[in-house]
């Protein structure tokens, strides 16, 4: 499969570099703890916990490791980690070397990324392991007749927390015990970007004293429902930033020759009169998460198509009305925001031009629908504090 596609070959490369990068700096008398990832989001959602556990444990080695390249490629250097490699293939001869090398005194997985022979293998030397803000639903393999090899994987973790009351139903449901309702660490995450500097100057020279939709993580689906709107609508008085999820040059360049207003790149920044543009797209990564402190309204990709739903909890501290498409029944922060009127779920360009106009006309929606939002993020929060909790009453860490 390398060899039709980049991604897949970009990862079999990296796995086959795993094992000489582990023997090249961990020692055998090293201290190690093990942080597993499937992508970037899954990091994001742990970081929190990974942050704790670095400053209790600063005199180990954390060795921190992705399945997918997006998540390796971008967070490679993390400054939460020692070590940076891809997970090895899940084999019981690869689990073997893999924890000769480590022998990490402490595991921690998130979400539900499972590998069954190194799960298993961590259980037989009796290294603690545990699964954060794991999310289930009954139509998963682990409760299918089909999918004893994954519940095994299950049955391996010392202790899962969940992210809700269902998913710790479903585990019981199957007979696993040793379970606590968290919450969701991605909360903790977002809550700690009010505690930085969000400040970005060009953004403010661009947003000016106008209203700001701020579109992240876009894809040419959303993209699309973006260009119709801006060509289409009365639209003068609003500025626009668009942060696509693909930021190759030829599709960054397609969305601006789409596009009738005046637009720039963040890539012309330097060379360009941004402040007069009405059309910001930014075609680099790393400034979402800030730029969304500029919002007033934001529009989250992924959900209209079939590539799933980005971050929405990241415009949802900032007190942001948030857009979604209508497919995103994976995450259920969506589903409450939703119920709470603070999110607004479309499936056309028609629902997407009535949600968006609304919002700009209506002052008192926008605003309500904004905090509403914040104390949503704001009142769940505090998952980290549990885990940290339980891992020192049960001894799993010092």
């Amino acid at each position: 499969m390398s060899l039709f596609n980049e991604k897949i070959k970009a990862g079999v490369k990296g796995r086959a570099e795993t094992f000489n990068i582990l023997e090249g700096k961990i020692n055998s008398g090293d201290k190690t703890l093990w942080f597993h990832c499937s992508s970037l989001g899954e990091y994001e959602q742990g970081l929190p916990v990974f942050k704790a556990l670095r400053t209790h444990y600063s005199k180990h080695k954390i060795v921190l490791t992705f399945f997918s390249p997006s998540g390796y490629e971008i967070r490679k250097y993390s400054p939460i980690a020692d070590v940076v490699v891809y997970v090895p293939i899940d084999s019981k001869k690869n689990a073997k070397r893999f924890l000769d090398l480590l022998n990490p005194e402490l595991t921690v997985f998130v979400k539900y990324d499972i590998w069954p022979n190194v799960l298993n293998a961590l259980k037989s030397r009796n290294l603690p392991t545990i699964l954060i803000s794991a999310l289930y639903q009954k139509n998963q393999s682990y409760f299918k007749f089909y999918g004893s090899v994954l519940r095994k994987g299950l049955f391996a973790f010392n202790h899962i927390f969940t992210q809700n009351e269902v998913s710790k139903e479903l585990l019981e449901s199957i007979g696993y015990q040793h379970i606590t309702v968290a919450g969701d660490t991605k909360f903790d995450r977002v809550t700690d970007q009010l505690k930085q500097n969000n400040t970005l100057e060009f953004i403010e020279l661009f947003k000016q004293d106008k209203l700001c939709v701020v579109a992240g993580s876009t894809w040419p689906e959303d993209e699309t429902l973006l260009i119709n709107y801006i060509n289409s609508e009365s639209t003068e008085k609003i500025k626009f930033i668009i942060a696509p999820h693909n930021i190759k040059s030829n599709q960054i360049h397609k969305l601006k020759e789409n596009l009738n207003a005046k637009t720039v790149l963040y890539s012309e920044k330097d060379t360009q009169d941004y402040r007069h543009a009405q059309v910001f797209i930014i075609d680099t990564i790393g400034l979402l998460s800030k730029i969304y402190s500029y919002a007033n309204i934001a529009y989250i990709g992924g959900a209209i198509g079939s590539t799933g739903l980005h971050n929405t909890l990241e415009a949802a501290v900032f007190g942001v009305p948030i857009i979604i498409g209508n497919k995103h029944t994976e995450f259920p922060e969506a589903q409450t925001m939703i119920d709470l009127n603070g999110m607004f779920e479309i499936s056309n360009q028609q629902e997407f031009n009535s949600a968006l106009n609304r919002l700009i006309k209506d002052d008192h929606l926008r605003l309500n629908a904004g905090k509403i939002n914040a104390d949503y993020t704001k009142k769940n929060a505090g998952a980290v504090n549990k885990i940290m909790t339980f891992l020192k009453i049960d001894s799993f860490i010092e």
